[in-house]
């Protein structure tokens, strides 16, 4: 008998063990930029709107919106940070750039009042598959501009994120 409910648990325990392996994993792996990353995304971002002559403000989001990193540029309104971090959020909330969301500003969702920022002026950051945040930039005569520097920003570091 004993033998008989030790064989049994045994075969419990490992009939739970194998439903849990061949069902949903139990956690998810988030994959995450490095605060050296995001610095670097950012501060690529300020100098390429530098090389127009326009400072901004920039925000790099994580891909819950959630800001890693901003800066502001020496002489750049205050008003560019929290511009920037909008655009960034609304970026990676939607999955899009700014210049695809721009058609939305007038839709019901720019009234929810979520912090969301429907205008060109922001990108992705994907790479390799994964996706890992948001660019959101201010300053800029034209969010276009924005976009432009935000992309550069990105293009810094696209090569080695590939990589991964």
């Amino acid at each position: 008998m004993k033998n008989f409910s030790k064989a049994l648990l045994f075969t419990l325990v490992m009939g739970a063990s194998t439903t849990a392996s061949t069902s949903d994993p139990m956690v998810v792996q988030i994959n995450r930029l490095s605060m050296d990353v995001a610095a670097t995304i950012a501060t690529a971002t300020v100098a390429a709107c530098r090389e127009k002559g326009i400072p901004i403000g920039v925000t790099v989001v994580d891909r819950s919106g959630i800001t890693q990193v901003q800066m502001r540029d020496t002489t750049a309104p205050p008003i560019t940070l929290n511009i920037s971090q909008k655009k960034a959020f609304t970026a990676i909330m939607f999955n899009a750039k700014g210049s695809d969301l721009a058609g939305r500003a007038s839709s019901p969702l720019a009234t929810l009042g979520e912090g969301l920022a429907f205008m060109p002026g922001s990108v992705t950051i994907e790479a390799g598959g994964k996706i890992y945040g948001a660019i959101g930039v201010s300053g800029a005569p034209d969010g276009m501009v924005d976009e432009e520097c935000a992309q550069a920003g990105l293009d810094a570091v696209l090569m080695d994120l590939e990589m991964l």
